[in-house]
């Protein structure tokens, strides 16, 4: 099958993109991914995209996404690419199903938020498990929550959620932070935040909510008990581009290297949070799809392909 775009992923940004370059008549194909939607699907509520006063639930949202973006003519299929080739035009795109070609491609496969790996943390995300600050601290007015973690991002969700928490505990696997100096003192004299060193969690408390966690201390194997409301994981975030690698430039931590949205292949753009590890939010992210959209339409225009 050759197209004259191919969007890879399915979140804000790609959906974005899938609407723009349908409404551009360029007929796009989306490989979404069996598990399509992106980092929204795992949000209940979200109150911080313009034009839903009451809010919106995640996957209600990216549904509307979806359906606008078929309306107009996007073909969506729910696959997962293995690999690409990047090194002659058309470009091939390959899924352990088929294989695809097109003139342009957009990245906007974006990056998941790293976990700690518990059975019942990943039952209550999205209540009271969160992993953006951003997103979700204005649900926890006057509540006391743990962020873990002990970077910059860290220190930034924490400082972030004093605006709206009761106290806010950071949980430390070491015993100082990794955060720069800077960071470290903002949250030192912050009088909201406190600090649990050499800890690990080991197990999150509730059924339809976070009600606590238990702690480990990874020097005396000590276990005890804290009752919150809200955890925040802070660890990082991986961006999925395992599949790009030695197909197009990469930073350190997988980050699509970029200028604007286009990437060191002529024909191939980038959009969300495979690139932007700053903002990290759907809005953003809609933006860069749009971006990305008009610049190809403008590349395949240029180029007559």
């Amino acid at each position: 099958m050759s197209k004259k775009v191919i969007i890879l992923g399915s979140g804000p940004a790609g959906l974005t993109a899938a609407l723009y370059t349908a409404r551009a008549n360029l007929n796009p194909l989306v490989i979404g991914g069996v598990e399509w939607g992106g980092q929204l699907m795992l949000t209940t509520d979200v109150e911080n995209y313009p034009g839903f006063v009451e809010g919106i639930k995640g996957p209600d949202l990216m549904e509307n996404f979806r359906k606008q973006a078929i309306r107009f003519g996007a073909e969506i299929i729910n696959e997962n690419v293995t690999s690409v080739d990047f090194k002659k035009n058309p470009f091939q795109v390959s899924t352990a199903e088929n294989n695809y070609n097109a003139n342009t491609i957009i990245i906007a496969t974006g990056a998941d938020s790293k976990w700690l790996g518990l059975s019942s943390e990943q039952k209550l995300i999205g209540r009271g498990v969160s992993s953006c600050a951003t997103c979700d601290g204005f649900f926890f007015k006057n509540k006391n929550i743990v962020v873990v973690g002990g970077g910059d991002s860290a220190m930034e969700e924490s400082l972030f959620l004093t605006k709206f928490a009761n106290k806010v505990t950071v949980i430390h696997r070491r015993d100082k932070l990794r955060a720069s100096k800077i960071m470290q003192e903002r949250a030192f004299k912050n009088n909201k935040i406190e600090f649990v060193w050499d800890s690990e969690i080991v197990d999150v408390i509730g059924e339809n909510s976070v009600t606590g966690i238990k702690i480990k201390n990874i020097k005396t194997n000590q276990v005890s008990e804290m009752e919150i409301q809200g955890l925040f994981i802070a660890i990082g975030h991986k961006p999925n581009t395992d599949f790009l690698k030695g197909q197009i430039d990469l930073n350190e931590k997988g980050y699509v290297i970029h200028n604007g949205t286009r990437t060191n292949i002529d024909g191939v753009f980038v959009a969300g949070d495979v690139y932007d590890f700053r903002y990290r939010q759907a809005v953003t992210a809609a933006g860069h799809g749009c971006q990305a959209a008009i610049d190809v339409e403008k590349f395949i225009e240029e180029n007559n392909l």
